[in-house]
Order: C-alpha cells, then structure tokens, then sequence
C-alpha cells in the first residue's frame, strides 16, 4: 500500500486458508466435504504491517478498507476465481484487533492453541489466537454452504480433487477382503498389492480419476492414518504414496479375473446375493478415466449389483464377447437387456436356450423384415399414457405395446418360435423385441 507519492504506508499479504478451524467451519455452515472443496474461495490475512515512522491516525483502518475492497478482483485476475470470505488470526498478546472490527469483521473466538507442523501433522503452542471473518460480498456464507456452486464458482470444486474421507477401521476392513488375490510380483516392496487395490477402490467409491497418474494423485491426498491403514510399510518415519509408475505397473501385471472373483465375493459379503427379480442389463462402455479398451458389463438394473464383465478387444466388437459372457451368468428365469448391435439370432438363442432367461432386443430400422413383421404381427393397443406432441419436441413417439406369444419375429427361419412386443421410441426408428423363455 502507498500513498500519492509512491511512499510504502502498509504490507498486507493474503493467502491460503487454514485447513482446519472449528470455529470458522461451524460459522460458516459447510460440510466437511464441501469444506474441502471450497477452501479455495477463502483467503487469510496472514501479515499486516504498517511501515514504521510513516504512520498516521486511522492508517491501518483505511489500508485494510482499501485492500478488502479490490481483493476479490485481484484474486480472480490471478488465479482465475473471485474469494467469498477472509479471515485472520490476532494475538491477543499483542494486538486487539481494532482494525478488523471497524471493518465489519465479526470475531469467532480463540483458536485451540495448535499449529501446523508438517502435512499431517499439529502441534500444540499453547498460545491461541484470536479468529476474525468477514465476508467479502453479500451471501457469501449461503453460497459457500449451498448444494451446489455458482456457475461461476463451480471451477473451483472441480480443481480440488477428490479426498477419501474413510476412517482406518473402514479402510482395514476393506484390505482384509482383497488379500485374497495373489501378487504378481516376486519381492514385495513399500506397497502389499493390496494397499494398491484398495487405493484403486476407495477411488471407485469416491468417484475419482482413475488413470495411473490420477490414482497417484489421489493417494497423495490420503492422511498419514488412511496410509498406515492400508499396510504402506513406513520409511523415514513416513507412509509415503504409491507414484504413477506403481499403478501403471499394477493396472498393467493384475490378474483381472482373479481380482473380479474377490471383488464378486466382497460384493456377496457386503451387499448379498444378487437380487433375482431385477432385470440384467449389459452395456458397453469406453472408460471415462484413463483410456483403454471399452468394457462390456453386466449389472442388476436398478440396484446396479455387478454380475461381470468382459474386454472389448479393438480387432471384434460387442457380440461375441456378450456370448462369451452369458455362461458366466446366472440367467435362468432372468430377462436380459441389451442395445440394438446385439439383436441377433445367436444371441438371442444363447439367452433362452443355453441360458434359460428371456431377451430384451432392440430392433431398428436396417433390419427391415425383422421390423416390418413386429409391426405386422403386434397391433398397438391405446398408449398408457398419452403421448408428447410431435411439434412440440420435433420428435413422435409409439406408444408401448403389448403382444401375445404368436409367430416368429426373426426373419431367420431358425429363430426361436414365441415372442412379444414392448416398444418405444420413433415410429420407424427402433421397437425393442422381447422374448419368454420355455417356462412362457
């Protein structure tokens, strides 16, 4: 801060947030969660001199007046997002904190005497500090506290990352159930293999990245305790976190079926047995996370209970990798769901014969005879509902039909005889074909 002349009045620096403050987390109303996602848009008054033998009265009132009125502004200009709210902290010892009163700061109370020492670790100085707030702009608090962000704001979560918020207890319970799978290496170094996989499904649990760089990521954010519970062996008195070269070796070496077995099992112990009267449906996917081949999998619609899955090899597609997978589910007295690529006649056979269950195929319009004798055979009863106006959407809809079990829909002369008729979509774009098995 200086005046006309270019003279140095005052030195005001802000800076991050405190991580942890009792006080100001319950002032503020957030969740833990959205605390750590939020911080971000806080700032700390961490020093605020006024130049010896250049001051004058009201000095320190007037530059803090200044400074709070740009600061928003300024952040925005350099790190890209505005800052709701700032804090301080005032020893008491020495100061009274006048200059943040006649601010409009409001004072939360004393801190508890504790300092940041390392990254995980605090100590205690035994000389707590007084804690003053202020917001920056009107509302502040509620939008720090609401569900969801601002767009204007919403950045700043997604910049934060995810943190694993799982106690020791939880995250010991999780390594007993995968030290089942055996190692693929021949030495066991800092990391048991699974420390590693645990890592891996606590971030399927928290919805992070899970490439091998984002896993390394993840892993650095984990506390001290979460590492120690994961059996990280310690070195230099640390528990210190896998690099991204250790997951692209695990994601590279794993036995993928010997760990969808445990995984299965853990599911059964957490979860139960897979619920027999939901639908199975089986999509497949390109990974969101890290690249690779597209996975097709197989789960209880809507519980989303995981039955297996199966890679998707660049030089095939879908259909064959679906039949492969069939024998691997329980299909008896099951309907099974599956996009408009997989209406085919094997397909369809493998359910009901090899399987025991029913189809739920998708039929659309390049496979014209096939759709043509669905519209011929299966006359539409009145709509349940009435459907959208065509101009409204530029879109019309079929309404759904019902059929009893008549002649064959496959145009193929060995489809399988027996079939009704749920349909929905465009009129001449898609139906969607199902069938009941011998029990039907």
């Amino acid at each position: 801060m200086t005046d006309a002349q270019g003279q140095w009045r005052a030195v005001l620096v802000f800076a991050a947030a405190a991580k942890h403050l009792r006080a100001r987390d319950q002032w503020m109303g957030w969740t833990d969660a959205q605390r750590e996602k939020r911080l971000a848009l806080v700032v700390n008054n961490i020093r605020f001199l006024l130049v010896p033998e250049q001051t004058f009265p009201n000095l320190g009132t007037k530059s803090l007046r200044l400074a709070l009125s740009r600061l928003s502004r300024d952040w925005q200009t350099k790190y890209g997002h505005p800052v709701l709210v700032v804090e301080t902290f005032v020893d008491p010892e020495q100061f009274c904190g006048t200059v943040y009163t006649a601010n409009g700061g409001q004072e939360l109370g004393p801190t508890d005497g504790s300092g940041r020492h390392q990254r995980d670790y605090y100590v205690r100085h035994d000389k707590p500090k007084r804690l003053f707030v202020r917001e920056l702009c009107a509302n502040a608090r509620r939008s720090l506290q609401a569900e969801h962000l601002k767009p204007a704001l919403a950045m700043v979560e997604a910049k934060a990352g995810v943190r694993s918020r799982h106690t020791p207890k939880e995250i010991r319970s999780i390594i007993e159930r995968l030290k089942g799978v055996p190692d693929y290496r021949k030495k066991i170094g800092t990391y048991p293999l699974w420390s590693l996989l645990a890592i891996y499904l606590l971030a399927v649990l928290c919805g992070a990245p899970r490439g091998s760089k984002d896993l390394a990521k993840f892993a650095r954010k984990l506390s001290q305790g979460q590492r120690r519970a994961l059996g990280i062996r310690q070195r230099q008195g640390r528990y210190p976190p896998p690099s991204q070269p250790t997951f692209w070796r695990l994601l590279e070496e794993i036995n993928g079926s010997q760990l969808e077995q445990v995984l299965l099992q853990v599911q059964a112990q957490l979860r139960g047995p897979a619920p027999q009267n939901e639908l199975i449906a089986l999509d497949g996917k390109e990974p969101h996370h890290g690249g690779g081949h597209s996975i097709l999998t197989a789960l209880c619609v809507p519980s989303q209970y995981y039955l297996g899955s199966a890679v998707v090899d660049t030089k095939t597609n879908e259909i064959p990798v679906a039949q492969k997978l069939f024998p691997d589910l329980d299909l008896k007295g099951r309907f099974v769901s599956l996009d408009a690529l997989h209406t085919q006649t094997q397909t369809a056979r493998d359910i009901v014969l090899e399987g025991g269950g029913d189809y739920l195929l998708t039929v659309k319009d390049n496979q014209l005879k096939l759709h043509q004798n669905i519209e011929k055979l299966l006359p539409a009863p009145k709509a349940d509902f009435p459907p959208l106006e065509a101009h409204a959407h530029r879109v019309s809809h079929l309404p759904i039909r019902k059929g009893p079990q008549r002649e064959p829909l496959d145009s193929d002369p060995g489809g399988r005889p027996g079939a009704g008729l749920l349909s929905a979509g465009r009129p001449g774009r898609s139906l969607t074909a199902s069938s009941r098995g011998p029990q039907g």
